[in-house]
């Protein structure tokens, strides 16, 4: 037992740093959007604020509203409420694909936020092309809740804090001569270590959803799917703005080949598309 203590105590030092890792994982990639969130750490100050572009958006000047939410996304750093915001204006403007797009975005930051998924869920009744979700297994489905219940922040404050509760606890394993005390501080010890290590996976769930993202929304109003990166290619289908894609290919300059949610894949130009 003592060598298994010794080890919580040894993993209580590693891992809460691996963690600290997700609750900065919104500071990694390459694209646009992800080079916002890069620079939170190192923004100028800024010249408009959110009150300006909810202002803005509270006096139905939708146009405005966007221009100075980019401003205060670009000044500020990106966030799920910004992005939710950026998305409801274009939603008023009607242009559900961008609208879909932020919230997206603004999930993929917060996806125990609510108010997010019920405006994606609203925005995706607006679209043409109507998707039925594919059966997933119960297991898959309870690991995907489980990771959305939560932000990457708290999943890694959560991994900390019980690392912290599972290192006491042997601690008083360690320490304690009475044999009743060692088993239930050895028990508890042993119960805040799997819960810390469940959390750790769920913030690294999150962290790898957010740098490796591999979906992305259709935002030319009708677009025809190839079976080749070519425009000589076989058309297959027709999709429509607003839909969701998964990517499987990016390699190539201007094509990408893209899956649908059935199953179907095909080659898409990359300039209809945004990444999430």
């Amino acid at each position: 037992m003592k060598k298994i203590l010794l080890v919580l105590f040894g993993l209580s030092i590693l891992l809460p740093a691996a963690s600290a890792q997700e609750a900065s994982a919104q500071e990694e990639g390459t694209d646009d959007f992800t080079r916002l969130v890069q620079n939170q750490d190192s923004l100028s100050v800024a010249t408009v604020s959110a009150a300006d572009a909810d202002s803005a958006y509270i006096q139905g000047d939708y146009l405005t509203a966007i221009d100075l939410y980019q401003e205060v996304l670009r000044n500020e750093g990106v966030s799920a409420t910004l992005c939710m915001n950026l998305g409801n204006s274009y939603f008023k403007l009607d242009e559900i694909a961008q609208a879909i797009l932020w919230y997206e975005r603004a999930y993929l930051l917060d996806p125990s936020d609510d108010d997010v998924k019920f405006n994606l869920e609203l925005a995706r009744t607006r679209t043409v092309d109507k998707v039925t979700p594919k059966n997933q297994l119960f297991i898959v489905v309870w690991f995907r809740n489980l990771v959305a219940a939560l932000d990457i922040n708290t999943w890694a404050a959560l991994t900390l804090l019980f690392f912290f509760v599972a290192a006491l606890m042997a601690g008083v394993f360690l320490l304690s001569r009475k044999v009743s005390l060692k088993k239930i501080s050895f028990a508890f010890s042993l119960f805040f270590f799997v819960f810390s290590i469940l959390s750790f996976i769920f913030a690294s769930t999150q962290r790898s959803n957010i740098v490796n993202r591999d979906t992305a929304i259709i935002v030319s109003p009708s677009v025809t799917v190839k079976s080749t990166p070519s425009d000589s290619g076989t058309d297959l289908f027709i999709i429509h703005e607003g839909r969701k894609v998964d990517i499987l290919d990016s390699s190539m300059k201007e094509w990408v080949e893209i899956r649908l949610e059935d199953g179907n894949t095909g080659w898409v130009l990359r300039k209809v598309m945004e990444i999430i």
